[in-house]
């Protein structure tokens, strides 16, 4: 049995990823208050919020701007409370995603050729063809994703994906094997293969249960899950990540890994692909809970 703590989970908060948040939050409590802790949910939607007097842990479970780009972070180390995750620097790196790509590309580690984006007006860039993917450069779960397929859909669709962001990440659409990595404490997890059972693996498919057929571990052999697992681990690195991440890695048919994006407050709800493979080597739900927590009080000592 661990020590009975005082816990407060950070959950919801102002960004276009809060109903995610909420669920993740709600989960995250429940499973805390199961191993004995004294929990308190905060949904920090308004700018005054206060965490309860005795905290001695922040359990984060926003998603997205202001829970994910080292905003609340950098608030909670004014505060001196030690709480879960990435730090805000790491934390505002791996939510830009143009930030993250240079990194890649610094550290060596595959990752897609890109371009960014900042004027609804910019023509289809020379030198390239489709199909290509359009991100919001600062937004997760897969909002405002957009893909394209020829040219004619170009300018659509950028005007679509930059009314999430103010830059808007091309990347070369890459064919193969949807793969996530999760990273806990220093090691990477068993890689889980995604594939919805129609269309792309966007916010819809990633959050309705059933959606998406999930394998974990992943199929593959020994050398391209260790390539797979490799390339997440070095993207986290890159971005200085501490704790946990989820790492998306696309597979090319050739069995080499591209790294898309990492993900530094992965969703934690039923359906989410951390607990999985977490589950995949024995921890269950409420022990990954009380890990994350364990780590990031290893920080006050």
């Amino acid at each position: 049995m661990a020590k009975q703590l005082n816990i407060t989970v950070m959950l919801g908060g102002p960004s276009a990823e809060r109903e995610v948040s909420l669920r993740t939050g709600g989960a995250v409590a429940k499973a805390l208050r199961s191993l004995g802790h004294i929990v308190h949910e905060l949904d920090p939607k308004e700018k005054a919020w206060s965490l309860a007097k005795g905290t001695e842990v922040v359990f984060l479970a926003l998603h997205g701007t202001y829970g994910e780009d080292g905003t609340v972070q950098r608030e909670l180390d004014k505060l001196g409370v030690p709480y879960t995750g990435c730090d805000a620097e790491a934390s505002k790196l791996g939510f830009d995603k143009f930030l993250t790509k240079q990194k890649c590309v610094e550290a060596g580690v595959p990752t897609a050729r890109f371009m960014v984006f900042d004027s609804r007006s910019a023509t289809w860039p020379m030198g390239w063809q489709p199909p290509v993917v359009l991100k919001p450069v600062r937004q997760g779960s897969s909002v405002g994703l957009q893909f394209v397929d020829r040219v004619a859909d170009w300018s659509a669709a950028l005007v679509e994906a930059l009314r999430y962001d103010s830059q808007v990440l091309m990347e070369e659409r890459i064919v193969g094997r949807e793969t996530t990595v999760g990273i806990l404490g220093d090691k990477a997890l068993p890689v889980v293969e995604v594939r919805p059972k129609s269309g792309t693996y966007d916010y819809q498919n990633k959050y309705t249960p059933g959606a998406t057929e999930v394998f974990c571990p992943a199929q593959f052999d020994e050398e391209t899950i260790r390539k797979i697992q490799a390339a997440a681990l070095g993207a986290f690195k890159a971005i200085g990540g501490r704790d946990y991440s989820r790492v998306d890695v696309m597979v090319r048919p050739n069995g080499d890994p591209v790294v898309l994006e990492v993900n530094t407050l992965p969703g934690m709800t039923e359906t989410s692909l951390l607990p999985k493979a977490a589950a995949a080597v024995g921890i269950n739900y409420a022990e990954l809970c009380q890990q994350m927590v364990d780590l990031a009080l290893r920080r006050k000592k």
